[in-house]
């Protein structure tokens, strides 16, 4: 019998995408019985609280288990303050709140500051599709993230992660022993194993822009172009060849997504407050010229 190329080919796929899947790259650091213990007594001894987050993730379509991310921030508690000064159950820094809306004051609000966490977790995951890497930004920032990505050349958070600041590797450590407490662990690690199957098989199969020289991220009408191009010290007309159409999809749907080159985004997101504070400051007019 003639071996058929193709089928040949198509076991050879299948085989390798099942070991890539198979493979775990993350793991629970601590699962003694001391450590699920104290992760799910302090779950216990918040139920309310627990319950009205979970409420809240479902009913945006988040999963439950982040609920995980209060839990390691504050122990959910309302009143907490870091010594870098983010406060509340949610651990909100002021420029990541006002970034979303939420008032420095309303930090320690459950309510206001629990809706504007799932706005944040949402923006988030579109942006990097797994919740391991959303866990990583959360805590650093979209700025950190795009710098260790660089830096490692790759977007696979097991590869990037090294050049993140310690604090995040432990805290994207803590989520995950708080995930295997919770039972939540393979779930975690499945939707990142996954995430990493698109992006082996998929980023490099047609995008219409070479996902290899741009980055991409997400901003809103309150951004002025002209704004962004002289923060970045590029020209207007460069920053609209890289994002074709971007002020008729801002005018129209309040929203784009924004291309950059890689070495540029690092240096937007870093900026990207002071970006739209002198975007405010100084009037979104100039996006109508195009």
């Amino acid at each position: 019998m003639k071996p058929n190329c193709k089928n040949i080919l198509q076991v050879l796929i299948m085989f390798l995408f099942s070991n890539l899947m198979n493979a775990q790259f993350l793991s629970a650091s601590d699962t003694s019985e001391s450590s699920v213990k104290r992760y799910k007594s302090i779950i216990n001894a918040n139920k309310d609280i627990v319950d009205f987050i979970e409420y809240s993730l479902v009913e945006k379509g988040l999963p439950r288990h982040l609920r995980n991310l209060a839990l390691i921030e504050s122990h959910f508690d309302r009143k907490i303050t870091s010594g870098a000064g983010a406060v509340g159950v949610w651990q909100f820094m002021t420029a990541h709140a006002n970034q979303y809306g939420l008032t420095e004051q309303n930090r320690t609000d459950l309510y206001k500051s629990t809706k504007t966490a799932t706005v944040s977790l949402t923006s988030l995951y579109k942006k990097y599709n797994n919740w391991v890497t959303v866990v990583a930004a959360y805590n650093c920032g979209e700025g950190n993230i795009a710098k260790a990505m660089a830096a490692a050349g790759s977007s696979q958070y097991h590869i990037f992660y090294k050049y993140l600041p310690q604090e995040t590797i432990n805290h994207v450590k803590k989520y995950l022993n708080a995930c295997y407490a919770t039972g939540e662990l393979q779930s975690v690690l499945s939707n990142y194993n996954s995430s990493r199957m698109n992006t082996v098989f998929l980023v490099n199969g047609g995008s219409r822009k070479d996902n290899s020289q741009l980055a991409e991220t997400d901003i809103n009408a309150g951004f002025n172009l002209n704004i962004i191009a002289d923060e970045l010290d590029v020209e207007v007309d460069k920053l609209l060849s890289w994002n074709p159409g971007i002020t008729q999809e801002l005018q129209e749907k309040g929203e784009s997504t924004l291309y950059l080159p890689t070495d540029l985004m690092p240096d937007f997101l870093l900026r990207k407050n002071k970006i739209l504070s002198r975007s405010i400051k100084e009037g979104n007019t100039l996006n109508t010229k195009q």
